[in-house]
């Protein structure tokens, strides 16, 4: 991204970052809150996002498979067959779901509804509904229910 646009994008509101958002591609339900240093990678047309959702400050959403470049190289011993390969993945992500700061959402991914994605996790496989995630890679730390009777 060029300077200018990333200044553009800087002096954006909330609503015309999220109409720049969806003129990228990305699809994004009503009162979300998205960040302005989330990353939505090279493939912004491969992210859905449901109604009410946030994505805090520094969030990666990860639509490819770099690795893919590795077997495509002459040293793998692979390059004949994957000459051209490459892997991308789409993500899904749910109604009134919180990704925390810096989370990594990796390709291929479905977050369900009702769901919190805790800061720094790295989400490698889908997220079930009501559940709450952390770490790396993102494991079950307890339903919304349970994080419900705590609070």
């Amino acid at each position: 991204m060029n300077l200018i646009n990333q200044i553009r994008i800087k002096l954006m509101n909330s609503s015309n970052y999220i109409s720049y958002l969806r003129t990228n591609g990305v699809k994004i339900g009503e009162d979300c809150e998205i960040y302005k240093s989330v990353n939505f990678g090279s493939e912004p047309y491969l992210i859905s996002l449901g109604n009410h959702v946030r994505i805090n400050a520094g969030v990666q959403l990860i639509t490819h498979d770099g690795g893919m470049w590795v077997l495509r190289s002459d040293y793998s011993g692979f390059a004949d067959k994957y000459k051209n390969a490459d892997k991308f993945g789409r993500i899904n992500i749910g109604n009134n779901v919180h990704i925390g700061t810096n989370a990594t959402i990796m390709p291929g991914i479905t977050i369900g509804d009702n769901c919190i994605v805790a800061c720094n996790a790295v989400v490698t496989h889908d997220v079930p509904s009501g559940s709450i995630v952390g770490g790396i890679p993102a494991k079950l730390i307890e339903t919304l229910d349970d994080y419900e009777k705590k609070k």
